[in-house]
């Protein structure tokens, strides 16, 4: 591992150093992350539980809403497993929501990940995701620049938005509000000179609208990973597999349905859906089918992960039909 073996400075305990998944990565030793030493304001030393050569890794930063649609959760997972899969590090913050969907993705696909935290290393926030960070720290790492012991602070949050950004090559935003944390991660990431990538969604979804606004401002749309892997391959120095299908392509690209797609009834009914909510009263009544055989097609169809059940009563797709 990176970083040093010991310390004169009072507030990093011999003790905690002594573990072998601990130690502090310095600006000045040769352990340090590369991207992150080129941003200004890059911190002075990084705590770093778990194993701090994967911060050599080629890494992408997976941000967006604490509060995201179930799409927008499973696309965060899914394109964090695909392109952890393809030879990336993701990073991201170990928020609820995208943040920690990103996570599993990455841990799902076998490969490490690296949540920026901001709080101290030793202490998890929110306290829910205590046994993601444990997976974490044992898959790669959990990082901070604030000192042991130290709790959430409100403004450590935006703060440590840049050390996100800064150990990337380039940040997908995945859902975000016009009013968003994951805007500023964005934001410090085109003025640092690297890549921003932002996911479309529907109109009526006002967790779009942060990303609408990016890819308004010059962000990237992203419908695939062969979208990042255009921009991001040549830069990362690094043999990635770019190869669409090596871990199964995530869901904004495209993903093949259930064994429904003959039947006569699916077929009918999926003309009527769309990434728009919709009602099963209006399907019944657009496709000719009785609401019984529309609400029992439905489950099917949400069980396959093709359609969303959202408020009202109403669905939409969540992958488009084959």
């Amino acid at each position: 591992m990176g970083g040093v073996s010991e310390s004169s400075d009072p507030n990093i305990p011999d003790e905690w150093l002594a573990a072998p998944d601990q130690s502090v990565v310095k600006l000045e030793s040769g352990g340090y992350p590369e991207l992150l030493s080129q941003i200004d304001s890059a911190p002075h030393l990084l705590y770093v539980k778990g194993d701090a050569q994967v911060l050599d890794m080629p890494a992408i930063a997976i941000v967006g809403s604490r509060n995201p649609t179930s799409t927008g959760r499973r696309n965060a997972f899914e394109f964090a497993r695909y392109l952890a899969s393809s030879g990336f590090l993701i990073v991201s913050g170990l928020a609820e929501g995208i943040d920690a969907a990103a996570h599993r993705g990455a841990l799902e696909a076998g490969m490490p990940t690296v949540a920026v935290l901001g709080t101290g290393v030793d202490v998890v926030y929110p306290a829910k995701n205590h046994e993601l960070a444990h997976a974490i720290a044992a898959n790669g790492a959990l990082l901070s620049e604030y000192a042991l012991g130290t709790g959430p602070r409100r403004w450590h949050f935006p703060e440590r938005n840049r050390v996100i950004s800064g150990l990337a090559l380039g940040t997908l935003v995945v859902e975000a509000a016009r009013q968003s944390g994951s805007l500023i991660t964005a934001r410090l990431a085109a003025e640092q000179g690297r890549e921003v990538f932002a996911l479309p969604g529907s109109i009526h979804n006002p967790l779009a609208r942060g990303c609408h606004r990016l890819i308004r401002d010059g962000a990237k749309l992203v419908e695939s990973a062969d979208d990042i892997f255009a921009e991001l391959a040549p830069l990362a120095g690094h043999v990635l597999e770019t190869s669409a299908g090596a871990a199964g392509e995530p869901a904004a690209s495209g993903v093949i349905g259930p064994d429904t797609g003959d039947d006569e009834e699916y077929v009918k009914l999926r003309e009527h859906l769309g990434f728009d909510p919709v009602s099963i009263d209006i399907l019944a009544d657009r496709s000719g089918l009785t609401i019984d055989q529309v609400s029992s097609m439905l489950l099917i169809l949400e069980l396959d992960g093709i359609v969303e059940k959202l408020s009202g009563g109403r669905f939409a797709l969540l992958k488009p039909s084959d």
